[in-house]
């Protein structure tokens, strides 16, 4: 099956009640842990690549390690998916290196730290849509900063997050908001800020409430319950993964992640892609560690590389299986881009999401 668009996985997912976890990829041996995960489990799959990821293995390898695995794998619908596109040319240049989806984190200026105003956000989120629906690629849009409600700063990976103290109103996306930037962009997606940051070091201690806005998700859904709802930094730091690689020479400090349960709670209340990075980063760690403690004489990547691999399918399969995705592979209606494209234009995903029409609040 050739790569798809990202609308017709999720709204086949939500048509059936299910997440599904979007993946980030920097080079061969994650993008083949991803895909036997999903022939393991018959699972659709998302991978995703941040700008980080895009410099460091270079758009031609990554483009064409994408189409190897889309021809070893045909019976696996894939989304490539631009993770946190910082500007619309970012976006743009995602779009002809062959992405089928892409993000605009419009809630940071062209930086990549800044946090922006809404009209900003607003504006350079609609200009991708513009663009990307009348190639048939899907567009999120991100509302709200991402960083941790505990002590209010921003979290910064890969080169891209806020840097400074945020305020409360940034941290978490407003519901009636919610509807007014979704009607005025048009999205395919929306990432909700309720408390959830990127990397290893999310929550002090597990996390409740007051510090991870599970109810800000479900406030948001019951305004927009059409929109699909996309929940970042979600890997849920398993202790036992943090284990292994202290065992074996590390120093990863006491942390926790996002509950497996409440990703699920998000899931009955409209997330539909739930992005997992570090989990699997923490895998690979801690197999490398684990295969060069116990062979310090070894020198073969493809020695320490083998169980790494093993070790990020492993998980990849775990998640896959939580979120609901697993069985539904041969399921997902396959979309051309061409005809998604056709559809944009139609008006089949609603009159905002029309290309190059003006609509809503911008409407003069």
């Amino acid at each position: 099956m050739p790569l798809i668009a990202l609308r017709p996985l999720l709204d086949y997912a939500a048509a059936n009640n299910f997440g599904v976890a979007a993946l980030n990829v920097n080079n061969m041996e994650q993008i083949q842990a991803i895909m036997e995960a999903a022939r393991a489990t018959q699972s659709p799959a998302i991978i995703q690549a941040s700008r980080g990821a895009r410099k460091y293995t270079n758009d031609l390898f990554l483009r064409n390690l994408m189409q190897a695995a889309v021809e070893l794998y045909p019976e696996i619908p894939v989304v490539m998916h631009q993770d946190h596109g910082n500007s619309p040319e970012t976006c743009i240049s995602a779009i002809r290196m062959g992405f089928t989806s892409v993000m605009m984190d419009g809630s940071l200026e062209d930086d990549g730290k800044t946090p922006s105003s809404y009209e900003y956000n607003v504006a350079v989120t609609r200009e991708v849509v513009n663009v990307a629906h009348r190639f048939g690629v899907s567009v999120e849009g991100e509302l709200g900063v991402l960083g941790s409600l505990e002590h209010g700063m921003g979290e910064k990976e890969d080169g891209h997050g806020a840097e400074g103290k945020l305020t409360l109103d940034q941290l978490l996306t407003d519901p009636d908001q919610a509807v007014d930037f979704v009607n005025r962009t048009g999205i395919d997606a929306l990432a909700v800020a309720m408390g959830t940051s990127h990397g290893a070091y999310k929550f002090s201690r597990k996390p409740s409430g007051d510090v991870l806005a599970m109810s800000r998700i479900e406030e948001i859904h019951k305004k927009i319950p059409n929109c699909h709802l996309v929940m970042h930094g979600s890997s849920s730091v398993p202790k036992e993964l943090c284990d292994i690689i202290n065992a074996n020479g590390g120093r990863i400090k006491e942390t926790y992640g996002v509950p497996v349960e409440e990703i699920q709670r998000g899931i009955r209340a409209g997330v539909r892609k739930i992005n997992v990075d570090t989990d699997n980063r923490l895998a690979i760690t801690g197999a490398i560690r684990k295969a060069f403690f116990a062979k310090p004489e070894e020198f073969d990547p493809r020695y320490y590389l083998t169980p790494a691999r093993a070790a990020m399918q492993a998980i990849c399969e775990e998640r896959m299986k939580q979120f609901g995705q697993a069985g539904h592979a041969k399921k997902v209606p396959h979309v051309t881009l061409e005809q998604m494209a056709r559809d944009y234009t139609a008006g089949k995903f609603g009159e905002n999401a029309r290309p190059d029409t003006v609509v809503g609040a911008q409407k003069k």
